[in-house]
């Protein structure tokens, strides 16, 4: 997967050409005059990402089809509708806490990457690129398949009363939405930022239609499902790691900003704004829609619905409850984009290290977006619809997520001793880390032992697999796969019109 870090002879051209052109430019990120007086941008990530567009990024991403489509898993496993609230109460704050350890991280070490960044820095070579190899070949565009299939699901539906959408109109209908999100991303920074707003926006209203008809049921006397609300809880060890593991699973995505650090106008202050605003307000919401839920669902209603949020809207919002299904159909497609925006950023920062192929660490010429690496994640993920159900696949692989998880609150811990000379704008108690690593192992423990099952070491296997191609392509830097290598990138850089990121000075 990685090959030698030495530019092809067209790079060095196409990186002098481009100098030549600005007129002497010093390949910093700001904006250059050449000799007709013109503003030409160096070729590297531009920093367009505001508080706001932040903000939305973080919103966007963690509230996708989960919270309005089946919470049930979360309240199958803690048992009674008490300790399914308090599970996505806990949920929400454990994902605050391992956001401020992130802050702390993305103040520290300003790279674009997220885990794969901090684990080069805390840990060295190895732990990153197989972090990357999981990531990039499987979590990121099988996420981005299911949610994009989730958009079609509901998408179609319509058109189909009375009987399912074909399993083919539900499948071109996600590799159509996922080829739009591909163009949107690679055309431009600041449009890709728009949509992830109006979209984020979208999900906003219809979690406040949601929460204020439940407040108003509230308010009628709608409170028989509270009452004995702990009668039934689950004591399992493992049923509650795994209601945890569910709730954690809609929580995910408070960690996409820093994927896009480098992106990011100031940092220091934006990071951990954006997170302390965007995750208690996602933690919120979530509690209160699943308090609206249980005002008018019974709790063996909810474990039979197959699409909360859409029972909720028939038996409350009638005759309007059509916006429901519409609404989820938008914040699927927001949840959707966001992923693609954070996945591709992760791609490009691990081939411009070396643990990709180099190509993937190209900037388009024009455009400043990390095309390459962007359409490599929409390409995986087209080929990740085709089989008949990959959410299996997903579950296989999501342990391995809280692995990576918990190296990366480790290496909190590691910096601070190895590292201290370190500037940390943002410093947490190390006892949040300690905590989080705790957390961590449990939640990769719990369902093991709960649930022994194959697909776990088949998940191990293929991880350390990467290993196999991490040593004679990376570290011994094997002549030949370079020279192999060479003529392909040098017509996907002519196809593409992408040329190799300019260093900053």
């Amino acid at each position: 997967m990685g090959f030698s870090s030495r530019q092809t002879e067209m790079d060095e051209d196409s990186i002098k050409n481009r100098k030549e052109s600005q007129n002497g430019s010093t390949g910093r990120n700001v904006d250059f005059q050449t000799k007709d007086k013109k503003p030409v941008k160096a070729t590297v990530l531009q920093k367009d990402i505001g508080l706001f567009s932040g903000v939305c990024l973080i919103v966007g991403t963690m509230i996708g089809s989960g919270i309005f489509i089946s919470p049930k898993a979360v309240l199958l496993y803690s048992g009674a509708v008490g300790p399914c609230l308090l599970v996505w109460t806990a949920c929400g704050v454990l994902a605050t806490m391992g956001a401020l350890c992130y802050a702390e991280l993305g103040t520290m070490i300003t790279k674009s990457g997220a885990e794969y960044s901090y684990l080069m820095e805390a840990f060295g070579s190895i732990l990153p690129y197989l972090y990357s190899w999981t990531t990039v070949m499987v979590l990121k565009p099988s996420s981005l398949a299911i949610i994009t299939l989730s958009f079609a699901e509901y998408a179609s539906t319509p058109f189909y009363p009375g009987c399912a959408p074909p399993e083919v109109v539900k499948k071109c209908l996600a590799a159509a939405a996922i080829l739009l999100i591909i163009t949107v991303n690679c055309l431009s920074v600041r449009l890709a930022s728009y949509v992830q707003n109006f979209f984020a926006a979208a999900k906003l209203l219809i979690i406040l239609i949601i929460v204020g008809a439940g407040i108003a049921m509230l308010a009628q006397g709608k409170t028989e499902n509270f009452s004995n609300s702990f009668e039934g809880a689950s004591s399992s060890f493992g049923a509650i790691g795994l209601a945890f593991y569910n709730g954690l699973w809609a929580y995910d995505g408070w960690n996409q900003l820093n994927f896009i650090t480098e992106e990011l106008k100031d940092p220091s202050r934006n990071l951990p704004l954006a997170i302390l605003i965007g995750i208690p307000l996602v933690s919120v919401c979530y509690v209160l829609v699943n308090v609206a839920y249980f005002t008018v669902i019974t709790p063996n209603e909810l474990l039979l619905s197959p699409a909360v949020a859409v029972t909720f809207g028939d038996r409350v919002l009638y005759p309007l409850s059509w916006i429901v299904p519409l609404f989820v159909v938008l914040s699927t497609f927001g949840s959707a984009n966001g992923s693609c925006f954070t996945a591709g950023r992760l791609a490009y920062v691990s081939a411009r290290e070396g643990h990709m192929i180099k190509v993937l660490s190209y900037i388009s010429l024009r455009r400043y977006t990390p095309s390459p690496a962007l359409i490599f994640n929409g390409l995986l993920a087209i080929c990740y619809i085709m089989p008949a159900d990959i959410n299996t696949l997903i579950n296989w692989f999501s342990f391995a997520q809280w692995v990576f998880y918990g190296l990366t609150m480790l290496a909190v811990i590691v910096m601070r001793f190895t590292r201290k000379e370190l500037h940390r704008p943002v410093k947490v108690p190390i006892i949040i880390a300690g905590i989080l690593v705790l957390v961590s192992c449990y939640l990769v423990l719990a369902p093991i032992i709960d649930k022994p099952g194959m697909e776990y070491l088949y998940c191990t296997i293929f991880i350390f697999s990467g290993l196999i191609l991490y040593y004679p392509l990376i570290y011994r830097k094997i002549k030949w796969a370079h020279k192999l290598m060479t003529p392909i990138t040098m017509h996907l850089q002519l196809l593409m019109e992408v040329v190799p990121p300019e260093k900053i000075e």
